[in-house]
């Protein structure tokens, strides 16, 4: 697969994952945050919960246990501590979540995925 096609696919795994999070009670914040720490997929939100989400796309399920490691999780916690002074409020909790997409399985989130020291 070429770089554009892996930035088309991932761009369709993005959309998938902001659709799976409006579904089940998230509103997006932003999309596609990128800065020279790192970049965040999307940025949502539910309640007093203000999520960090990096989104995994793969052309099969089996590939997803491989798809996210402590190196990209921090790259993400580095975004997302530079980036949440503009979306967490006071008195807001916030988290680095993972969406893992794959085509016939439905989205898996994993909340929490970062904490820090780990």
């Amino acid at each position: 697969m070429n770089r554009a096609e892996a930035e088309k696919r991932g761009r369709k795994g993005e959309t998938l994952a902001a659709w799976y999070l409006r579904l089940t009670g998230w509103r997006i914040l932003a999309r596609r945050v990128k800065l020279a720490a790192g970049e965040v997929d999307l940025i949502a939100r539910r309640g007093r919960t203000v999520a960090f989400v990096e989104v995994k796309w793969r052309r099969d399920g089996g590939a997803l246990a491989g798809a996210i490691d402590a190196y990209r999780l921090r790259r993400v916690a580095r975004a997302s501590e530079a980036v949440a002074p503009k979306f967490v409020r006071s008195g807001d909790t916030m988290q680095i979540d993972v969406i893992l997409i794959a085509p016939g399985q439905w989205p898996r989130r994993i909340a929490n995925a970062w904490q820090p020291g780990a």
